[in-house]
């Protein structure tokens, strides 16, 4: 028995978990390069650009773009290679786990759930925002008590605090996700595949046409000055640029929802590394290209929050580019939350593989061959927050949970070319003595440029995360067993 809390879980027992692994192997390399682009393009160019110009960046809202890719690309590097070494469900969680200890993976585990839950929360409030406005757009008006949680229910209806209110969209659209998800990994990357089609020509659309209407005035400044509201807390200037980037991070943690599709890839160690370097150079160029029509069409502080695309096209006098890219946009997202619930689930499956999440979390349905029982736990736990909780919370805690994986991960392969020189690497991330290091630099940059509210709740979750695995997990876990 080895009850030290930075065991590691040896080599030998990947190979072991990788052959014996019920899941389907039918992801081709494009096909996890599309669950890729399905996560990440989606509530980082149809919402959260809205957030981030209109409260933090202004128009430079592309720099926060560009920043927030720098951190991802070395953490994405670092990914690929522990991808090509060890290709199974779990990502960085099972990464860190053959690497660092039992203690961090179980942190980076613990917060991996963090990220995909309020990641798939945030997507799910976004899609109840534009669905809004798609029925609006013929003629449907639905009560604001049905369609917003009470805090942003209340603001609308110029009430001082929560009115009665529950977000049925948002919680219809999570149970219909979840019921593709319970179906089986085959059917969810073929209505990803065609969702992702889709929102793609749209965006290109976007691009193309918006570039027509770019006033440049909208511009200046690039950077707004620096201000404080009543409350002291500041907005824009190079301060609010970072913050920016911070919340767009949200944006580009689809790359790492490929890494916990190893378990259902054709070929792994070769796929995996090509989809995530693919994923994210491809949303990379999209984004900022986005960012500018986006705040180049419309001045950046009258952007809708929750449906910014869509608005600044209305108020660009092309309501019928609105239909296009509203449709688009409700169905793009829903293959955002397909792709994070469906990495949340696989994340329970790696960690209740190891023993340190209950039995539950592995039950794997004996005909659709899909983690069933956490599927519908996890589109319980979504459907009910997104119904009850505002956008701006739950995005910035989704942000969290990503920056400390990626800095976690980078210094992990770092860890691991040192303890074993001589293992097996499909693919070696270039440069890695300076790429690995820049990894955990930046991402612990932007996590001190979170707003002080977002790490009080990500410290108590955290501390939550750290009793449940010495109250069970630590003596649940299979490196605890003879």
């Amino acid at each position: 028995m080895n009850n030290s809390i930075w065991r590691k879980k040896p080599m030998a027992a990947y190979e072991a978990d990788m052959k014996k692994s019920e899941l389907k192997r039918v992801l081709t390399k494009w096909g996890l390069t599309s669950l890729g682009i399905g996560a990440i393009i989606g509530g980082g160019i149809f919402t959260l650009t809205g957030i981030a110009a209109h409260d933090h960046a202004g128009p430079a809202l592309a720099l926060a773009f560009v920043i927030a890719a720098i951190g991802c690309t070395f953490a994405s590097l670092c990914y690929a290679e522990f991808s090509s070494i060890l290709p199974v469900e779990g990502s960085a969680y099972a990464y860190s786990y053959g690497t660092v200890g039992e203690i961090f993976a179980w942190l980076i585990g613990w917060n991996l759930i963090l990220e995909y839950m309020m990641g798939a929360t945030t997507v799910a409030v976004a899609w109840s925002g534009y669905f809004e406005k798609l029925v609006h757009l013929f003629g449907i008006e639905l009560p604001v008590t049905l369609m917003n949680d009470p805090y942003t229910a209340g603001t609308k209806l110029g009430v001082d605090g929560p009115v009665p209110a529950f977000n049925i969209a948002a919680f219809f659209i999570t149970w219909i996700v979840t019921s593709v998800l319970v179906r089986g990994i085959q059917e969810s990357a073929k209505t990803n595949n065609i969702i992702v089609i889709t929102k793609l020509s749209v965006v290109l659309f976007v691009i193309i046409v918006g570039a027509f209407f770019v006033k440049t005035e909208n511009w200046h400044p690039f950077i707004p000055e620096r201000v404080f509201d009543a409350d002291g807390k500041g907005h824009f200037g190079w301060d609010g640029v970072v913050t920016a980037a911070t919340i767009v991070f949200f944006a580009y943690i689809g790359f790492d929802a490929v890494s916990t599709q190893a378990g259902e890839a054709i070929n792994p160690r070769k796929d995996i590394p090509f989809a995530i370097v693919a994923s994210l150079v491809i949303c990379t160029i999209l984004y900022i290209l986005v960012s500018l029509v986006l705040t180049g069409m419309v001045k950046y502080d009258t952007l809708d929050l929750k449906a910014p695309v869509a608005s600044a096209f209305a108020d660009a006098g092309l309501p019928w580019a609105v239909f296009i890219i509203t449709i688009a946009a409700v169905a793009g997202l829903t293959s955002v939350m397909l792709v994070m619930m469906l990495g949340q689930t696989r994340i329970f499956l790696g960690m209740a593989k190891d023993g340190l999440l209950p039995a539950f979390f592995k039950t794997i349905h004996p005909n659709f061959k899909t983690p069933w029982k956490s599927t519908i736990l996890v589109g319980l736990i979504v459907s009910i927050v997104s119904a009850l909780t505002p956008i701006d919370k739950v995005s910035e805690m989704c942000s969290m949970g990503t920056l400390l994986a990626f800095a976690m991960i980078s210094g992990a392969v770092l860890l691991l070319r040192y303890q074993q020189p001589d293992i097996e690497r499909p693919y070696k991330a270039p440069l890695i003595w300076f790429v690995a290091p820049m990894g955990v630099l930046f991402n612990v940059f932007l996590m001190t440029q979170v707003r002080r509210e977002t790490w009080h709740a990500f410290l108590i979750w955290s501390t939550l995360g750290i009793l449940v695995y010495f109250l069970y997990s630590r003596n649940k876990s299979n490196l605890n067993k003879n």
